[in-house]
């Protein structure tokens, strides 16, 4: 049975947004640029410094619920870095403002009219606007993460037994995401031409190793109409087989790891999808960082040198990284339909690029389930390939089960490479030929 989302929108459009002032240029600039004139403090708060369960009381209005009672745990010490910009692409901060005040909300949850390219929404949100939580959802849809395409390969998952620290298994893959739509850098601007099922996106997964599950795929077809559901085809190689996935199987384990394909990048599913609901902007602790001034992970170099970020804390769950300072959005999303796993997600979205860096999942009786981290690297920071692009790289996450001791953790070599990221990677007969 699903929840009425039609009629509360609609009410609300009725009763609220016609207040709601329209974005401007000033809006624009606040938007990507919240540190032009530095950034936000808090007292005793220092880069550099420490928090642990020993000073964490005196921090504890700048970090989420669930990071200050896993440091006042001890289960993890966080390292201060200093606030940077995150700067995106100049051509997508462009495209918002060539677009500026074209774009509206539809009467239906999952609708938006005008939208051509870069950030749908780039005003404040307002808290006497009803919808200003969807108009959030939309930012982080059409937002900029991993630019118009990219490739992470290879990219390591673990599952690690929080209480012993043991490592229970090791998954090696390679995932790439394309833009097929409101493209903003990479030629073809905006769109590829040959696009009959009106794609916004596409994301493939291969399994490079284990061997019992090696060639295991998964594809994802995203349309640009929110209101048509995704595409979703899985490739088991010892079955030799594609078959396509219902909407019910997206929340399910993924090959035994603590996450679900809608976890991925923090949310990975359509608008309408879920209720949206703007919960106020905060100064709070988030997993920004530079890659390549971090201690990094000597076990697993690969052949041009890269290395990983590395993990330590309680059962190695947690990423050996610094966390900054930083504006963000707190968005809560509830499921539309009552058979959902979850009761809803907290999410902190990064008011600079947005990004989805931490999310809290609360399971249906609406006690906390599960606490996801997603590690934001600086692309100048990076790879040689990376440098430039604009693009908030995810590097490293860690979705920890708070209820059963146990953690899936990921570490990435993302590359902004659109060579690696043809059309035809993305199709079931790329799946059957992979396969054989």
């Amino acid at each position: 049975m699903f929840k009425k989302t039609f009629t509360t929108v609609a009410m609300a459009a009725a009763l609220g947004v016609s207040q709601v002032q329209a974005a401007t240029m000033e809006d624009v600039e606040r938007s990507f640029y919240p540190y032009k004139d530095g950034g936000p403090t808090f007292e005793g708060l220092a880069p550099g410094m420490t928090i642990n369960s020993g000073n964490v009381a005196q921090f504890k209005e700048i970090l989420d619920a669930a990071m200050f009672q896993k440091i006042s745990d001890g289960w993890l010490e966080m390292t201060v870095g200093e606030t940077t910009s995150f700067d995106l692409h100049p051509n997508y901060v462009q495209a918002t403002r060539d677009n500026l005040g074209q774009v509206s909300l539809g009467n239906e949850l999952g609708q938006i009219n005008g939208f051509v390219a870069g950030r749908p929404f780039p005003e404040e949100p307002d808290e006497n606007d009803p919808r200003a939580g969807e108009k959030l959802s939309w930012n982080y849809k059409y937002g900029y993460n991993w630019g118009d395409n990219a490739a992470i390969a290879p990219f390591y998952w673990k599952f690690r037994d929080m209480e012993s620290g043991k490592i229970e298994r090791t998954i090696k893959f390679n995932f790439h995401f394309l833009n097929f739509k409101h493209r903003v850098n990479q030629d073809p601007v905006p769109e590829f031409a040959d696009n009959p099922s009106n794609l916004f996106r596409g994301i493939y997964v291969q399994v490079i190793e284990p061997f019992d599950v090696k060639n295991t795929q998964l594809l994802i077809h995203r349309s640009d109409d929110d209101l048509v559901r995704d595409n979703t085809w899985l490739y088991l190689g010892f079955q030799r087989r594609v078959r396509r996935l219902s909407s019910g199987q997206i929340t399910d384990s993924f090959l035994g790891s603590d996450l679900m394909i809608e976890d991925f990048e923090g949310y990975n599913g359509r608008i309408s999808d879920m209720n949206w609901t703007y919960k106020g902007t905060v100064n709070v602790m988030l997993p920004f960082y530079n890659h390549n001034a971090l201690t990094l992970a000597t076990d697993m170099v690969e052949k041009d040198g890269y290395q990983f970020v590395d993990f330590s804390g309680k059962g190695g769950c947690f990423p050996n990284i610094t966390w900054q300072l930083r504006r963000a959005h707190i968005l809560e999303s509830d499921p539309t339909d009552d058979n959902h796993p979850i009761s809803k997600r907290v999410h902190y979205i990064d008011a600079q690029t947005f990004t989805i860096p931490r999310t809290l999942i609360y399971d249906r009786k609406g006690d906390l389930w599960k606490s996801f981290i997603i590690g934001q690297a600086h692309p100048d920071h990076h790879l040689e390939k990376n440098k430039g692009t604009g693009v908030s790289i995810d590097d490293s996450f860690s979705q920890v089960d708070m209820q059963a001791g146990h953690c899936t953790t990921g570490q990435f070599k993302g590359q902004l490479d659109p060579a690696m990221n043809p059309p035809k990677l993305f199709t079931v007969q790329n799946m059957r030929a992979k396969g054989r």
